[in-house]
């Protein structure tokens, strides 16, 4: 089963539009067809991110999702690296990712180096498709 750590743009993403790679990523981690790895810090930044007022999301399914997260996600803590980044609040992930040999998933590519275990929402959702059809 593939593990990987989302970055909080796809469940914003996901939590606004139903449809679209971020909503099926969400989706397919509460069918646990993937294991969502997190950290405290992770689920800090999901909880003070999917509450802010400007992105209007339904404060009641930000909570069942951060709960799903809670009890469902495996939490790890991780190595703290010193990769430069363009964005200092997207080490929590990068370094989770790392530390717990997950993917990482995010629609900010740009913002990390280029390593292999960084993918893009459309690719994770290959990969998910690509591992149902072997599980079958």
């Amino acid at each position: 089963m593939l593990n990987a750590v989302i970055d909080t743009n796809i469940l914003v993403s996901g939590l606004l539009a139903a449809q679209g790679n971020p909503a099926y990523i969400i989706n397919s981690f509460r069918d646990g067809k993937f294991n969502l790895i997190y950290s405290s810090e992770i689920l800090e930044e999901y909880r003070d991110v999917l509450h802010r007022e400007r992105l209007g999301l339904d404060p009641t399914s930000v909570e069942l999702l951060l709960d799903e997260i809670f009890r469902i996600g495996l939490a790890v803590i991780s190595d703290i690296s010193d990769t430069r980044l363009i964005d200092k609040d997207d080490r929590i992930f990068l370094d989770t990712a790392k530390s717990s040999g997950a993917l990482l998933v995010t629609g900010n590519i740009k913002h990390y180096p280029h390593e292999p275990f960084i993918t893009t929402p459309a690719s994770f959702v290959k990969m998910l498709h690509h591992a149902e059809q072997i599980a079958f």
